[in-house]
């Protein structure tokens, strides 16, 4: 009875300890940067197990880890931790369990915009599937890896990648494409001194060349990675060049050297074998600790029976004066190690913030330079795109003969196309920088479908296509929501079915998920009997520049960027997209995006601006156009003489300023890059003596990258070169017709 209250005791005693220790440590674990620590130091510990292949305790290390990043919900880190626990879970040969870790880490890294390691854990991906015998879903995985890398300038990597598409292709028994790669990954591997992938890469490359009957160059490979590999010592490149040698010379009929390699191959990977499993099963380990409490336990028992002769007093006294000294050691070495932990995990953070401080100045600066280029190349491609675009159009409405129609509207169409194209690269471009922000607004849901598919609809007929609209009856037809991106996500998609769908069908389908008082989560489907897409293809369709081929992309049209922009602005709007297809049989894009119903009543605007256009007197109408490009000022004048108003033209901003003062416009059309003073400028000044002047800045630039200092400089609107002739009038007579309205209230007021 005694011994039973003095053990129940000694446990209180300890699990108050324990409490104790633990409110210590959620104390210490209060402030997010030392948990960042914890969980970085965590992680390196696993990579270094992992390094030296003790994988259990890598697990160990990483549950850890995973445990503390799900507390400040950092996804960097989940992704990376999952990434590295499906790697082990491959190592251990379970390859499903592996690819549901390694598809929880792509969400993540997606989430945080973590490119170097979805590269990294598509390699892995792509090694389970190749140890699943899915060749050709590996070779998917490993182009995606392949490209991340090339992007990120990782080339230890992107070589250590190329190498294994070669064993894809080899196991295809693709050996000239296997040849190919082994030879760029060994090229790479030269340039960056990686021996390892090195070794790997002449050893496969001359088993790819004994396949092809080389043999002497297939000889000559594997020595020289053989070389490399006994150098460095790497066992597991060894023993896989002593079984290609064995190969060879099996081959050559050297059958006495056949037998020696692969004895040696046998006893070394019998080794490796015998390794690996000693350090996936801790089993081993588990029994010795085991036995060990076992013979513990019986010294303590035979401790306690010694000591039962003597008082229940004395050994109360004994136990409680262990328990209390314990007590007070456990906390100081508690209070130790966690300062210990705490000033480790400064060092760290302190190292890390540096380190972060510096890659981040250097992607700010990337990222700068990378806008300036493109607002810089954009603008001189708009600027004579302006008058490819214009002159053409004016060509085309001045009876041109009738063998220079086609030619004009070929002209036409490649202007229009390569404007597509810049405008894409600049939608990327936001969408990467997160430039792009949600604008919600009430709009009617079924007749925005509708109406995307009624402008659609003369391109599907063009193509003998049907389009057909079917919208769920549960559902509401208003919403609060971006329109004008889900208006350009449904475009996109029907448009690609259309190009690649001739003489058949395109469904658009919106329907209910689930519902949560006004907040729905709606799926739409795009779905085609077109050319399909085949399973190879399938895997990088969301990537830019993807359509599959040069000579689709001649065939059907298009510029690569349209479902690379769908992705990024579902992602934008919270959203997911996925599809599926099979070659010859069609395509289907299904998307779902979280949605909130209005009970708001919508009013319907009228565009009736041209109606009112007879209202004004357009003689009277004066508008100075400054412009410094002399074609430009052509076009320019040309188009508001077509809609019978009349300009001056000056070229620069000094001029313009000069002349705003001693003549009363009514419009002003300022271009922005112009010798002297630019357009900003100019329009600054103009504001100090004239704030009522409707002022448009006419310019090539990227407007999103200038639009605050636009707003800052006072201009009443902004018409983007080139321009569409019927935007470019509705804004015109908009402010002419505001004007107008002004002038009379003003004479009103006057009587």
């Amino acid at each position: 009875m005694m011994k039973s209250l003095i053990i129940k005791f000694f446990t209180c005693l300890t699990l108050c300890f324990i409490s104790v220790n633990l409110q210590a440590q959620d104390l210490s674990e209060n402030e997010k940067e030392v948990i960042q620590g914890k969980i970085n130091y965590n992680i390196n510990l696993a990579q270094k197990n992992i390094d030296f292949n003790e994988f259990y305790k890598a697990q160990s290390d990483l549950d850890e880890a995973l445990n503390l990043a799900n507390q400040i919900n950092d996804n960097k880190s989940i992704g990376l931790i999952y990434s590295k626990i499906g790697k082990i879970q491959f190592i251990a040969e379970e390859p499903n369990e592996a690819i549901k870790t390694l598809v929880k880490a792509v969400e993540k890294q997606r989430f945080a915009k973590d490119n170097i390691n979805i590269a990294e854990t598509y390699k892995t991906m792509g090694n389970v599937y190749m140890s699943k015998k899915e060749y050709n879903t590996a070779l998917d995985y490993f182009n995606s890896a392949q490209s991340l890398f090339e992007k990120e300038d990782l080339h230890d990597y992107e070589a250590e990648t190329i190498l294994y598409k070669g064993d894809a292709y080899s196991e295809l028994e693709k050996h000239e494409d296997a040849a190919r790669e082994y030879e760029s990954s060994l090229s790479l591997s030269k340039r960056y001194q990686n021996n390892k992938i090195l070794s790997s890469a002449y050893i496969n490359l001359g088993k790819t060349k004994a396949k092809l009957d080389n043999l002497d160059q297939a000889e000559n490979n594997v020595m020289q990675g053989l070389n490399i590999a006994q150098k460095n010592k790497y066992p597991g490149v060894i023993s896989n060049a002593y079984a290609s040698l064995s190969e060879i010379y099996n081959k050559k009929e050297n059958y006495k050297e056949a037998n020696n390699y692969l004895n040696k191959h046998i006893k070394l990977n019998d080794s490796l074998l015998k390794a690996k499993r000693n350090f996936l099963s801790p089993e081993k380990r588990l029994d010795k600790l085991y036995s060990n409490s076992i013979e513990y336990q019986k010294e303590k028992e035979a401790d306690l029976e010694k000591e039962a002769s003597s008082t229940w007093l004395e050994k109360l006294t004994t136990i409680l004066s262990i328990a209390l000294i314990t007590i007070l050691s456990l906390l100081t070495l508690s209070l130790y190690k966690n300062n210990n932990i705490r000033l480790k995990s400064n060092n760290i953070l302190h190292k890390k913030n540096a380190e972060l401080t510096i890659a981040m100045e250097k992607a700010e600066l990337a990222t700068k330079t990378k806008a300036n280029f493109l607002s810089t190349v954009t603008h001189e491609l708009r600027t004579p795109l302006y008058a490819v675009t214009g002159l053409t159009n004016m060509l085309l409405e001045e009876n041109p003969k009738p063998e220079q129609v086609q030619h004009l509207k070929s002209l036409k169409f490649s202007g229009d196309y390569l404007l597509t194209f810049i405008n894409d690269i600049l939608q990327i471009n936001k969408i990467e920088a997160n430039k792009v922000d949600i604008e919600p607004e009430v709009f009617n849901l079924k007749k925005k479908a509708e109406n995307v598919i009624s402008a659609l609809n003369n391109s599907a007929l063009d193509n003998n296509i049907q389009l057909h609209l079917e919208y769920d009856s549960t559902l509401p037809t208003n919403f609060n929501a971006d329109q004008l991106k889900i208006s350009q996500i449904l475009i996109n998609l029907i448009g690609n079915s259309i190009k690649f769908t001739k003489d058949g069908d395109i469904w658009v389908r919106v329907i209910k998920q689930k519902q949560t008082g006004d907040n729905f989560e709606l799926r739409f489907e795009v779905e085609d009997n077109g050319i399909g897409i085949s399973e190879e293809k399938q895997q990088n369709m969301f990537e830019s520049f993807s359509q599959g081929s040069i000579q689709i992309n001649r065939k059907y049209g298009g510029t690569g960027l349209g479902l690379s922009i769908v992705k990024g602005l579902i992602d934008i709007l919270k959203g997911k997209i996925y599809m599926k297809s099979k070659l010859g049989k069609g395509t289907t894009f299904y998307f779902e995006i979280p949605m909130k119903r209005s009970n708001e009543i919508i009013v319907e605007k009228k565009a009736n601006y041209f109606n009112e256009v007879d209202e004004l007197e357009l003689s009277n109408i004066k508008i100075l156009v400054v412009e410094d490009n002399k074609i430009n000022q052509m076009i320019t004048k040309k188009i508001l003489n077509k809609m019978k108003l009349y300009c001056d033209v000056v070229d620069n901003g000094e001029e313009a300023v000069d002349k705003v003062k001693t003549t009363n416009y009514d419009v002003v059309l300022m271009d922005i890059h112009m010798p002297g003073i630019s357009g900003i400028e100019a329009t600054k000044i103009i504001r100090t003596f004239d704030k009522e002047l409707t002022i448009f800045a006419l310019t090539a630039v990227t407007i999103e990258d200038k639009m605050q200092e636009f707003e800052e400089a006072g201009f009443t609107d902004i018409i983007p070169k080139p321009f569409k002739q019927e935007d470019f009038e509705k804004k015109l007579f908009n402010a002419l017709m505001l004007s107008d309205q002004n002038n009379a209230s003003n004479v009103e007021q006057t009587t």
